[in-house]
């Protein structure tokens, strides 16, 4: 993750902005203004760590708004601390010292970002550890929080599930109201293969084994299974492994809709080979962290 990005930057000032942090009126009314501090992020109960990078790149970000802003400061954390290790009650994440009214200034901002990203990786391992042993990868969707995309899809890569499409330029899938639109899978089919960008795979929507076939016949070169229960979508890979196997080639198999921890399992264990869930990103739980602070 390139914390240094614009569109890092972007988000983190908006968070900032949202928060007045450069207008605390309590640290402003309390806290001497020469005053250090050493605050200690410590994780509340068992996660996955993601987002780490956005400590330090909170701090910067704020200086830049702040320009009365210069007190050195440092983050450190142990080498066994990083994005994607499990975190237990108790253990300490981070140290932060810093001008104590800028430490308090940007806490809330910076426990915003790590719970939020630290409850979707997760959630996230929980589901890879559920499918583990089969071939199916589980894959997030766009359904994410408005604005905040970059960081709840690279949670999702610290919790050890993979992305799906960032944004709706990253691919082609037809979904059941391009097939209405267009007139039926065949024409969406025929158009989005003549319409394509360079080599992007077209992907397609199937609720039945009825669209299933509809699809193979007309080029289809992903599948999407939607909201198929699991005896369809069994059905449904056994029907693709003999058409793939006749035409000399292999198409990519994603289910999707209504997945939970609960049946995860069984939907891996049709022979799809990737799982796309919702929950992660729309669904978790924000992860209970704190910041205690004293003089540095």
């Amino acid at each position: 993750m390139d914390w240094n990005s614009r569109r890092i930057t972007a988000m983190i000032e908006n968070a900032l902005a949202e928060d007045r942090a450069t207008s605390d009126a309590t640290s402003y009314a309390c806290i001497d203004p020469n005053q250090r501090a050493a605050a200690t992020i410590i994780a509340k109960q068992e996660c996955i760590l993601a987002g780490l990078g956005c400590v330090p790149r909170i701090l910067d970000v704020y200086a830049a708004l702040d320009g009365a802003v210069t007190s050195h400061y440092e983050v450190t954390s142990h080498p066994s601390i990083f994005d994607g290790i499990r975190a237990h009650p108790g253990q300490q994440i981070a140290v932060i010292t810093h001008n104590a009214r800028v430490i308090l200034s940007c806490e809330r901002v910076i426990l915003n970002f790590l719970q939020r990203m630290a409850g979707i990786a997760t959630t996230t391992r929980k589901f890879v550890d559920a499918v583990e042993g089969t071939r199916a990868r589980i894959l997030d969707t766009r359904k994410t929080a408005p604005g905040l995309r970059v960081i709840d899809k690279y949670a999702v890569r610290c919790g050890g599930g993979q992305n799906h499409r960032l944004d709706l330029s990253d691919g082609v899938l037809i979904k059941s109201n391009h097939i209405a639109l267009a007139g039926g899978a065949m024409p969406a089919l025929e158009r989005a293969i003549r319409n394509r960008r360079g080599r992007q795979p077209i992907e397609i929507e199937v609720r039945s084994i009825e669209e299933l076939q509809q699809a193979l016949e007309h080029g289809a070169e992903v599948i999407l299974f939607d909201n198929m229960s699991v005896e369809n979508v069994r059905k449904a890979v056994e029907i693709c492994s003999r058409v793939c196997s006749n035409q000399q080639r292999r198409i990519p198999l994603e289910c999707a809709g209504g997945i939970t921890l609960e049946n995860v399992r069984s939907y891996a264990e049709t022979g799809v080979d990737f799982i796309s869930v919702g929950a992660l990103t729309h669904s978790s739980t924000a992860v209970d962290m704190s910041l205690r602070v004293t003089p540095a």
